[in-house]
């Protein structure tokens, strides 16, 4: 078990790695040759000039102006200062409430741990039970509640504080829920015109021998809903093209780069070898071979291209289906279509560039199958997951170990050894377990069939609480408690045993001090660095990057990540909310962990990260509802543990807490979540109203009828012609690429740029 020496032996070498961190970043950010790692957003909008275009060749590479690093922390306050509605316009709606999310911990916690010290901690400390038992335990621990006596009178002081906890904490998520739901309807309103403000997606369109998808949908929106129906986009399974067209602008990159080759040099035609690097083919002309290379692909997309949409059987049972006004949209979108109710489903559409186009192409029969697959592969994953969170939790309690296995004793018995095991490898070793599970649960996400990027990353995002809880928590507890007090279990009465656990939950808190400091310290201040960006950059314009339009994906900007922060964070809150009252130590480490990371994470927010899509704060209630969830988690294992310490008078009254949480959860459910899920037909009338005063002569086929292709049917037309101008919607910049997969693009060139939200 890791000791107070320990735990500061931790702590020094988290904050020292965090300030080398913050300093290393402030350095490298001010430095021209890094310019599009540390600001690619600004890039990507327009808004941004490379330094090293201008300027003496040394002072391009390297910042020469000494007074620039005296100030290498205003980074700082300059992500603080730009205003929440510029932050909203510049960055979106999702990212400013993603914000929120630390805002909110730090309204929670800050309070919370004010009172909990100043009150929790004399009330723990000022007794010797742990000094007189036979548990094993540290300095730490004389902190927690498990230095109480059996039946001790001062249980009414955790009473009174579990309820004071509660009642705050569900004050500061009302209000919360209240500000989003609100910026929520203000955002919807103010929007400028997007497509999926008039469109729905219908999947499940029944088939019909005597008539194609496309005229069966036609026919059926026609005569169900005759004066709102516009135009609509059949779906195709375009998984051939797609790989055509990818090809086609790997060689037009090539081709590129030999032009402007040998632009510089006409006195010599550049030669290439064709081939996987180069090998097994003879030299040749460079600019010849890709131009026949161009040439040959573009005949077989346009062959495949009209293969895909005549034959029928790439033609998927689903259709993007557009309205003339916001209003109908929305009654088609939240009614049901047809007396079956397995067919004609509809749902509103995701924005052009959040939908996943791959699982379009799944038939809908086979989801639930999917899904049940999906279930049961992610019980055996967290089922088996607890193997390396044993490992984990065996590192955490060398003294217990050393009881049961005594020859370990000379290899760990050194004081610094074992302060660097004890207080910073535990943690570093949960860290490295997790790395790939994002990457997994996403996979299981895919597989399931969802059709939008947003709830690809919300149900990843669940599932990453989900096993954080069971695991990280849940088993880290289990698992550490028996690894802790095996001694005692193994020497004393069965009816012992629970009273053990119950001493020894509080004493978990300094491994998991020891987690916060690695992944929320360590690791949120390795976030702001980007040392894999900047190395990947580098190494892709030293060796790789051949134009300009190489340079700006070699930016790889990134985005928020909202299905492994989200989860992330939300172990922070049930680690804070579960600890306040029994080791009210742990919360000031959680503070710093809020307080940095959203620093942080805002900076990343305005200079970094490009939005993949937007979705009005639509992630909201599950964020709201997973901090109640934590409540109540907290106020269960306060009452199983208060039970084991024989506090028979204060245990009873606990259970009015979870009641009163469970009812508030409901009421916020009732009161704001319908502005998260449905779209008030109040709202969409005023917008349409509105819209037809301001533009009575608007073309709103011409503006739909193309938003939803196929992303490979525009690819193709980009790579053939290279001068024509194209748009990326919804975004404001000017770039004419965006750095991430191009299954997110939708280039639309005959739009009006007025209209991009």
């Amino acid at each position: 078990m890791a000791t107070l020496s320990d735990i500061g032996v931790g702590a020094a070498i988290n904050i020292l790695s965090a300030f080398a961190f913050l300093v290393a970043f402030a350095i490298l950010r001010i430095q021209p040759v890094n310019d599009r790692v540390y600001f690619p957003k600004w890039y990507l909008k327009g808004l941004r000039n490379s330094p090293l275009h201008s300027g003496a060749l040394v002072r391009r590479f390297v910042n020469l102006d000494f007074h620039s690093y005296l100030r290498f922390l205003n980074w700082m306050p300059a992500a603080l200062q730009m205003p929440q509605a510029e932050l909203i316009d510049h960055a979106g709606l999702d990212s400013a409430v993603y914000l929120r999310i630390y805002l909110t911990g730090l309204k929670i916690f800050v309070p919370v741990a004010i009172v909990a010290l100043t009150v929790m901690v004399p009330v723990n400390w000022t007794n010797r039970t742990l000094e007189e038992s036979n548990l094993t335990y540290s300095d730490l621990d004389k902190l927690s509640i498990s230095n109480i006596p059996m039946g001790s009178q001062r249980f009414w002081t955790h009473l009174v504080m579990a309820y004071a906890f509660t009642f705050w904490t569900m004050y500061v998520l009302k209000r919360e829920y209240e500000i989003i739901a609100s910026l929520r309807l203000h955002f919807l309103a103010s929007e400028h015109r997007r497509p999926d403000q008039f469109t729905v997606l219908v999947r499940n369109v029944p088939s019909d021998p005597d008539e194609p998808v496309s005229e069966l949908v036609e026919h059926f929106f026609m005569v169900n809903h005759p004066d709102h129906y516009l135009t609509h986009q059949v779906v195709y399974n375009a998984k051939r093209l797609s790989e055509l067209v990818n090809e086609k602008k790997k060689n037009q990159n090539w081709l590129d780069y030999y032009q402007l080759k040998h632009a510089k040099k006409q006195s010599q035609r550049p030669r290439s070898k064709g081939g996987f690097l180069g090998c097994c083919r003879e030299s040749v002309d460079a600019i010849d071979f890709y131009s026949s290379e161009m040439e040959r692909l573009s005949k077989e997309i346009c062959t495949e291209r009209m293969n895909t949409i005549g034959n029928s059987k790439y033609i998927v049972p689903a259709a993007f289906v557009s309205f003339k006004t916001r209003w109908a949209a929305a009654v088609c979108a939240q009614t049901q279509q047809s007396r079956n109710p397995t067919n004609w489903l509809t749902v509103w559409a995701p924005e052009p560039r959040d939908v996943y186009w791959d699982n379009l192409a799944i038939p809908y029969v086979s989801l639930t199958i999917r899904r049940l697959l999906v279930a049961v592969a992610f019980f055996f994953l967290t089922f088996f997951f607890m193997i390396p969170i044993a490992f984990v939790q065996s590192l955490a309690n060398i003294e217990g170990i050393e009881k049961v296995f005594p020859f370990l004793k000379v290899i760990i018995e050194a004081k610094a050894v074992k302060s660097v095991i004890q207080g910073f490898l535990p943690g570093i070793a949960l860290k490295i377990f997790l790395i790939f599970l994002p990457s997994i649960l996403m996979f299981m996400s895919k597989f399931e069939g969802f059709i939008s990027i947003s709830s690809l990353e919300r149900r990843s995002a669940t599932r990453y609480y989900i096993f954080q809880f069971i695991n990280v928590f849940l088993g880290s507890i289990i698992a550490g408690t028996a690894f802790q007090q095996l001694n005692n279990f193994i020497h004393q009465s069965a009816n012992e045993i629970p009273k053990t656990i119950g001493a020894s939950i509080p004493m978990k808190a300094t491994f998991f001090i020891t987690y916060i400091m690695v992944d929320g310290w360590a690791g949120v201040a390795g976030e702001i660095l980007r040392l894999k960006p900047l190395i990947i950059y580098h190494l892709k314009n030293f060796f790789l990057v051949k134009t300009e339009k190489d340079r700006e994906e070699a930016m790889a900007p990134g985005s928020l990540g909202f299905n492994t922060g989200e989860p992330q964070i939300q172990l922070y809150f049930l680690l804070g909310l579960v600890y306040a009252v029994v080791s009210p130590i742990l919360l000031p480490f959680i503070v710093v962990f809020f307080s940095l990371a959203y620093i942080v994470y805002r900076h990343q927010i305005i200079n970094v990260y490009n939005q993949e899509y937007e979705s009005a704060a639509a992630f909201w209630p599950d964020v709201h509802g997973r901090i109640v969830t934590a409540l109540i988690v907290s106020q269960l294992l306060l009452m199983g543990l208060l039970s084991t310490k024989s506090a028979a008078h204060s245990t009873p009254l606990l259970i009015t807490l979870p009641i009163l949480t469970i009812w508030f959860h409901l009421f916020c459910k009732a009161r704001y979540e319908p502005a998260f899920v449905t779209y008030p037909l109040q709202e969409a009338m005023m917008k349409d109203t509105l819209e037809r005063t301001k533009e009575p002569n608007l073309n709103l086929k011409e503006y739909l009828q193309n938003a939803y292709i196929h992303p490979v049917f525009n690819s193709e037309g980009e790579v053939g012609n290279e001068d024509k101008e194209t748009t990326l919607v919804p975004t404001k910049r000017q770039s004419s690429k965006k750095s991430q997969s191009s299954r997110h693009l939708l280039s639309v060139s005959e739009l009006d740029p007025t209209s991009q939200a």
